[in-house]
C-alpha cells in the first residue's frame, strides 16, 4: 500500500524492516509494545509526568487499578528502566515513584496519541455504531 504521506510512508518502512528481521520472540517492538501498550503503563507514566507520586497518591488518582496490578505495572516499568523507586529513610518508610529520563521521552508521544484518540473518537464511535448495527 502507498501512502500519499511521506512521513507515514517511513514509518511503515522501518516498521516493515524491523519485524521481517527479527523473530516474534527477538521483535524489539514487539517487546516494547507489550510493556508499554497495556492501559496501565500509560496511564502511570502520563500520571508520573506532573512529578513524582507515593503509591497511595497514584491509586487514588488511577482508582479504577487494583493494587496488585499497579505494584505489577510499577514493577515492570522499573525493570525496564522507565520509573525509578526511591526509599525515604523515614518512620515508617515511604516510596516515591517518578519517571527516568527514558520514562521521560514517552511523555511526547504518548501525548501525541492522546491527540490522536481525542480527535478520532467521534468517527471511531460513528464506526462502532455502523458496524454494530449491521452485524
Amino acid at each position: 500500500m502507498q501512502h500519499a504521506d511521506p512521513i507515514a510512508a517511513a514509518y511503515v518502512e522501518r516498521w516493515n524492516e524491523a519485524t521481517s528481521s527479527s523473530t516474534p520472540g527477538t521483535c524489539p517492538i514487539r517487546h516494547v509494545l507489550d510493556k508499554i501498550g497495556d492501559k496501565w503503563s500509560m496511564l502511570l507514566v502520563m500520571t508520573l509526568a506532573s512529578g513524582p507520586r507515593r503509591f497511595n497518591q497514584l491509586h487514588r488518582e488511577i482508582p479504577d487499578i487494583s493494587q496488585k496490578m499497579l505494584t505489577q505495572t510499577l514493577r515492570d516499568l522499573q525493570r525496564d528502566g522507565l520509573v525509578a523507586r526511591q526509599v525515604f529513610d523515614t518512620k515508617p518508610p515511604s516510596v516515591e515513584y517518578r519517571l527516568t529520563t527514558l520514562g521521560q521521552s514517552l511523555i511526547v508521544p504518548f501525548g501525541r496519541l492522546i491527540e490522536w484518540a481525542n480527535s478520532s473518537m467521534p468517527g471511531i464511535a460513528a464506526a462502532r455504531s455502523h458496524f454494530d448495527a449491521f452485524s
